[in-house]
């Protein structure tokens, strides 16, 4: 059983407690989704979520806030349980954060959908040439009457194939850099919208490289207002930056949770692993790991909902700590399975492969790195 003391915190109200409580049964008894087809597993697994109303928390209608904190919490319990769980649920938050926080009325006809499971979104920000350089987005969208026209190429992109509707961001020229950017909402039926190619990685979840072909959009497909596509991709970030940690914590948990029941069950030299002194220390630094992890991600998470207007260093600290040391409790967790531990099927298996891409989607390490120490020296000029 996983250690839910953390519930108590200071950081969480009744309400987190009962969401998290609840989640947790909920997952022991419908998390059985077949994976060998992943598309069809993100299907049924989106709408699984939508019709029990996990949904409603991935964004935010008319008059609501997003609940960092309640999206944390969803994210760390779905990820110790189910990692493709995880991912159905997290992309339709990032897939609609910048309709949740700055989308029109009209647009929000699609919230309503991805809310209750009824369709599928993506986030469609990298592309061949540029990562995490946001600023250096080559793709276009031409100003012409009545709306646009947007042509370019975004690549791993999460529910690239699958997804009914795409927040794109592209060049539309009203300043140089990452002044000059806007976003818009594709439906997936647009005109000279093409899947390049699906693209296969170690742990299998639904990636596309999209190209738009001169895809004529309406006036009405603009997000917030012209050039403002960097503010909103920066304040998406801002919020499920955290929530990338929130599902690393919940590998790690699951990792600590699967090396326990190993080493208190598992003899060598006729005791139990756990009487190695090596071994504790092993399961020490695990655990020291996931609770440092969750007081950075409850940290930030909290100190969004209390108001804060940005939280890119308490967020760039939750996620960059909680990836890399959920790799290692990973790791120490397979170490401590032996041969078990490489073998398809075991869990600690599993989660060494999903945890990987965590340290690189929604800004790599080395980026949050520097979030941090620009942060860090800004306050020593100031």
């Amino acid at each position: 059983m996983a250690d839910r003391s953390f519930l108590g915190w200071p950081f969480f109200e009744p309400r987190h407690r009962e969401l998290a409580e609840g989640l947790d049964a909920w997952c022991r008894d419908h998390l059985h989704v077949d994976h060998g087809d992943t598309d069809a597993a993100c299907r049924k697994l989106v709408a699984d979520l939508g019709q029990a109303g996990w949904l409603t928390h991935s964004g935010a209608g008319e008059g609501e806030k997003l609940d960092v904190r309640s999206l944390c919490l969803i994210r760390e319990t779905l990820a110790r349980h189910d990692g493709l769980a995880d991912f159905a649920f997290a992309m339709q938050g990032l897939g609609m954060g910048a309709v949740s926080l700055f989308g029109s009325p009209e647009q929000r006809t699609w919230l309503d959908k991805t809310r209750k499971g009824e369709a599928i979104s993506a986030f469609a920000l990298t592309e061949p040439g540029s990562g995490s350089d946001v600023a250096n987005t080559r793709s276009t969208a031409r100003a012409v009457q009545g709306g646009y026209i947007l042509s370019g190429e975004k690549t791993y992109i999460s529910n690239g194939g699958i997804a009914d509707v795409y927040v794109v961001f592209a060049r539309t020229g009203e300043a140089p850099g990452a002044k000059g950017l806007s976003a818009f909402l594709v439906p997936a039926d647009a005109k000279g919208l093409e899947i390049v190619e699906r693209i296969e990685v170690m742990a299998p979840h639904p990636l596309a490289h999209l190209r738009f072909n001169d895809i004529e959009l309406p006036d009405s497909a603009l997000i917030g207002r012209p050039g403002d596509g960097f503010k909103i991709a920066m304040s998406v970030l801002d919020v499920f930056r955290s929530t990338v940690g929130a599902a690393a914590l919940g590998f790690a948990r699951r990792a600590l949770e699967e090396a326990l029941g190993r080493v208190t069950t598992r003899e060598l030299f006729g005791a139990p692993l756990a009487d190695l002194q090596m071994v504790q220390g092993h399961i020490a630094d695990m655990a020291l790991g996931v609770d440092a992890s969750a007081l950075l991600i409850y940290r930030a998470a909290w100190t969004k909902d209390m108001g804060a207007p940005r939280v890119s260093r308490e967020a760039a600290m939750a996620k960059l700590h909680a990836t890399e040391t959920a790799q290692k409790v990973i790791d120490a967790a397979l170490q401590l399975h032996g041969g078990d531990g490489v073998r398809k099927g075991f869990m600690v298996e599993s989660l060494y492969r999903e945890i990987r891409a965590l340290r690189i989607y929604e800004g790599a390490s080395d980026v949050q790195k520097i979030v941090i120490a620009r942060a860090a020296l800004a306050e020593q000029v100031s």
